[in-house]
């Protein structure tokens, strides 16, 4: 069960659509148009940030 944010139900009419893209084989890509096995290893990909040096 998801719980809801009332910051975010308050603002719905604010909200847009964000695109992410991914590099593959050296350019970049939007993610919604992986098929759906290259949306599921994407989702398993492990994220990091960079720290300040």
């Amino acid at each position: 069960m998801k719980t809801t944010n009332p910051i975010l139900e308050q603002n719905q009419h604010l909200r847009t659509k964000c695109l992410v893209y991914t590099r593959v084989m050296g350019y970049h890509r939007p993610v919604e148009s992986f098929n759906i096995g290259k949306k599921g290893e994407h989702k398993q990909r492990t994220h990091f940030s960079e720290g300040k040096c």
